[in-house]
C-alpha cells in the first residue's frame, strides 16, 4: 500500500528579477539567470575557466545569450553548474528583464537555432590548416631571406615585414582558437591555442582569455570591456562618456587634441611599449607557469635562428621593429570595428543589440579578409563568437535581414574608411568634451 504522506523533493524556490538584481556583485552575492534558472555563482567567478570578471559582468542580470554564445558543450556546463542552482524566476516574471525587446530576443535565437541547423558552426579544418601553412612559411621565409642575402639594409627591413605577418595572422589564428572555433572539442582547441600564441607569438593564453572574453560579454561597455580601458586616462571615448567626463570638469590628457596623439601613442606603442613587457608581469602575478613556458619556448626560438645571423643586439632590433609594425597593424584593425561606435555604460540590453551597436563591419574582399583576419565581419563575430571565420559571410545577410526588421542600423564600410573613422570619432569626441568641460 501507498504510504499515506508521500515523501515529496525540496519546494523550488521561486525569484523575481528584482532580487536578482539586487545580486549584481556590488554587495556580496552574485546571481545570474540562464534559461529561467537562478544560479548563485558568488563563490564559483573564482574558479570560472573563462575568468571571474566575465561572468561577474553578468551578475544580477539574465546570461542565457552570452552562455549559449561561449560555451561549446552546453550540456556538460549546465551539469557542472547544478551545485549553483538556487531556484527559478517565479513563473509570472518574464524569462529576461524589461530593458530587453523580447521580439528581437527570441528572433535571434531563432535565428541561432537556423544556424545550426545550417552548419555554419561547424570548422572546416582544411581551410585554418593551411591558414597555418602560410604562416610556417613566411616565418621560415623570412629567416632564409637573411641567410641567402645577409644582413643588409633591405634584407633585413624584408625579413622583419615577413615576421610581422607572421605576428598578425598568426594572432588571427589564435583568436579563431581562443574562440573554440576550429576544433569540435575545448580540448584540442584549447591546446593549439597556447602552441600558437605562446609558441608563435610569444604571448600567454590566459591573459588573451581574461580580456578578450570580457570584451565579448560586454562591448563598448564602460568598466566592463577592457579594451576601452584607454578612457579616461588617455582618451575620452564615445558621445555619452566624454560628455559625462567634461561635465565632471576632469581633464587627465589635453582630449581635443586626441585624433593627433592617438598616431603616436595608440598604434605604435601598444605592442612594443606595453603588451610587450606587461604579459610577463601578468603570468608571473598569476603563477601561470605552463603560458610562461610556452611563451619561453618563442624566445629561445628567435634567438637559437636569429642571434647566430644578427648577433644578440641585431636580434633585439629585430624584434623591436616586427613589434612596432605589428602593433601597427593590429591596432587599426582591433579599433576600426568598435572606437567609431556606440559606447557607453552597461544598460543592460539584449544581446543582439549591444552587440550589433558596438560594432560594424568592412567590406568583404579577399584582401579584407585575410588582411583583418574576417574581423572585417565583426557584427557576426560578436553575435556567433564560436562559428568559424569562414562562414561569417554566409550569415551575415540573416543578419542583415533581423536588422533591417527592427530598425537597426548595419554598418559596413570601406576599409579605409573604417580606419579614417578611427581618427573622425576622436576628434569627434575630444570637441564633445572641451565643450562640456567649458561650458556645462
Amino acid at each position: 500500500m501507498a504510504p499515506e504522506n508521500p515523501v515529496q523533493g525540496p519546494t523550488p524556490r521561486f525569484f523575481t528579477w528584482e532580487e536578482v538584481a539586487q545580486r549584481s556583485g556590488r554587495g556580496k552575492e552574485q546571481w545570474l539567470v540562464i534559461d529561467r534558472k537562478v544560479y548563485n555563482v558568488t563563490k564559483f567567478t573564482r574558479r570560472h575557466p573563462g575568468g571571474s570578471r566575465v561572468i561577474s559582468h553578468y551578475a544580477g542580470q539574465d546570461a542565457t545569450d552570452p552562455f549559449v554564445a561561449f560555451h561549446i558543450n552546453q550540456g556538460l556546463v549546465r551539469k557542472y553548474m547544478s551545485s549553483l542552482l538556487i531556484g527559478e524566476l517565479s513563473p509570472e516574471q518574464p524569462s529576461f528583464e524589461p530593458t530587453k525587446n523580447k521580439e528581437l530576443t527570441d528572433e535571434f535565437r531563432e535565428l541561432q537555432a537556423t544556424v545550426e541547423r545550417m552548419g555554419l558552426m561547424k570548422p572546416n579544418h582544411v581551410f585554418f590548416l593551411m591558414h597555418l601553412l602560410h604562416i610556417l612559411l613566411l616565418d621560415v621565409t623570412a629567416w632564409l631571406i637573411l641567410w641567402l642575402f645577409g644582413t643588409s639594409f633591405v634584407p633585413f627591413v624584408l625579413c622583419a615585414v615577413l615576421l610581422s605577418t607572421v605576428q598578425a595572422q598568426a594572432g588571427w589564428l589564435q583568436h579563431d582558437l581562443g574562440h573554440l572555433s576550429v576544433f569540435s572539442t575545448s580540448t584540442w582547441n584549447h591546446l593549439v591555442h597556447h602552441f600558437v600564441i605562446g609558441h608563435l607569438k610569444g604571448a600567454p593564453a590566459s591573459w588573451w582569455n581574461h580580456l578578450h572574453f570580457q570584451h565579448h560579454a560586454k562591448p563598448n561597455c564602460f568598466c566592463k570591456d577592457p579594451d576601452i580601458n584607454m578612457h579616461p586616462f588617455f582618451f575620452a571615448l564615445g558621445k555619452i562618456l566624454s560628455v559625462e567626463l567634461g561635465k565632471q570638469k576632469k581633464k587627465y590628457m589635453p582630449y581635443n587634441h586626441q585624433h593627433k596623439y592617438f598616431f603616436l601613442i595608440g598604434p605604435p606603442a601598444l605592442l612594443p611599449a606595453y603588451f610587450q613587457w606587461y604579459i610577463f608581469y601578468f603570468v608571473i602575478k598569476r603563477k601561470k607557469w605552463v603560458d610562461l613556458a610556452w611563451m619561453t619556448s618563442f624566445y629561445v626560438r628567435i634567438f637559437l635562428t636569429y642571434v647566430p645571423l644578427l648577433g644578440l643586439k641585431g636580434s633585439l632590433g629585430l624584434l623591436f621593429l616586427v613589434r612596432f609594425l605589428e602593433s601597427n597593424w593590429f591596432v587599426w584593425v582591433t579599433q576600426m570595428n568598435h572606437i567609431p561606435m556606440h559606447i557607453d555604460h552597461d544598460r543592460n540590453v539584449d544581446w543582439f543589440s549591444m552587440q550589433v551597436r558596438a560594432t560594424c563591419n568592412v567590406h568583404k574582399s579577399a584582401f579584407n579578409d585575410w588582411f583583418s583576419g574576417h574581423l572585417n565581419f565583426q557584427i557576426e563575430h560578436h553575435l556567433f563568437p564560436r562559428m568559424p571565420r569562414h562562414n561569417y559571410h554566409k550569415v551575415a545577410p540573416l543578419v542583415q535581414s533581423l536588422c533591417a526588421k527592427h530598425g537597426i542600423e548595419y554598418q559596413s564600410k570601406p576599409l579605409l574608411s573604417a580606419f579614417a573613422d578611427i581618427v573622425h570619432s576622436l576628434k569627434e569626441s575630444g570637441q564633445l568634451w572641451l565643450d562640456a568641460y567649458l561650458h556645462q
